[in-house]
């Protein structure tokens, strides 16, 4: 995972932390350009759109438009969402193609259902995961955002969102609230043996399932780490197993409410009590 040393979502809220003096790098920065450049080319590519196809694409978190250009080169239209107003006047100074919106992704986003044919976001989702306001509910503002984008991709498509994690709890909360919403998928690492090329990529689809794709760098070596978490809203069922069940033991109890507070659901304190066989009562 990604280290919470001198992580930007610590610092400041997005509106604040992107002022007129950060959102400047991204467009004199050449080094920073070329990064989200490449990572907005992955992200199409991970998409999967129809091959010589223009389609209408949301760009969420979108900054000075630097992904967005990417896009229009392709051929495609977009719409950008950024929460940042200085961010969104460089990409109003560099004159992108795109239509900008000023929004919170954690209100939702306030499109009418099937308007889009896919969705991207360039280092913008773990940013949800911080609640810089009293009334802020990271789990809340997760499924508020991921069900109202569910709604607002046509049938088929996908959205990709590259994110820096913090850490296993981090992306648990994230892929939990997408699967609550709808969503199928899953997490797509790419160079998972690097410590600086390393990408994480959630891949999700909306409506129809399908296989996700295989991150780069791993051809090589067949005992690589493994570079895809697939999610599902199957329950895995404990099969060919002897003996007391395993969803009696206190064990699982209690790693079952661990997982739920990860989740950010209320779960009661453990005690002594906890997961303690009681006699029937007649």
């Amino acid at each position: 995972m990604t280290s919470n040393c001198r992580r930007p979502e610590h610092t400041a809220p997005p509106e604040l932390f992107y002022n007129e003096v950060e959102a400047k790098k991204y467009s004199q920065n050449s080094r920073m350009i070329e990064i989200q450049t490449q990572m907005s080319e992955r992200a199409v590519e991970l998409l999967n759109l129809p091959e010589g196809q223009p389609c209408f694409l949301l760009d969420v978190g979108c900054g000075s438009g630097l992904s967005g250009d990417f896009l229009s080169e392709e051929g495609h239209y977009w719409v950008g969402v950024d929460i940042s107003t200085a961010m969104l006047d460089v990409a109003l100074d560099r004159e992108v193609e795109g239509d900008l919106l000023v929004g919170d992704m954690g209100h939702g986003m306030p499109f009418r259902p099937g308007t889009f044919d896919g969705c991207i976001s360039i280092s913008a989702l773990q940013w949800l995961c911080n609640a810089d306001k009293r009334s802020h509910s990271p789990p809340k503002r997760l499924y508020t955002f991921f069900s109202t984008l569910y709604s607002s991709l046509s049938r088929g498509s996908r959205a990709i969102f590259q994110l820096y994690p913090e850490n296993s709890e981090q992306l648990e909360l994230i892929t939990t609230q997408a699967m609550r919403a709808g969503f199928g998928g899953g997490m797509v690492v790419d160079y998972p043996n690097s410590s600086k090329a390393k990408k994480f990529f959630l891949c999700l689809f909306a409506g129809v399932i399908g296989s996700l794709p295989k991150g780069l760098g791993t051809e090589t070596s067949d005992r690589a780490v493994s570079n895809q978490v697939q999610y599902s809203g199957q329950r895995c069922r404990f099969k060919g197993m002897k003996g007391k069940s395993a969803k009696k033991g206190r064990d699982w109890i209690l790693e079952k409410k661990e997982r739920r507070r990860r989740q950010g659901r209320e779960v009661r304190v453990d005690t002594k009590y906890t997961a303690r066989q009681r006699k029937p009562h007649f």
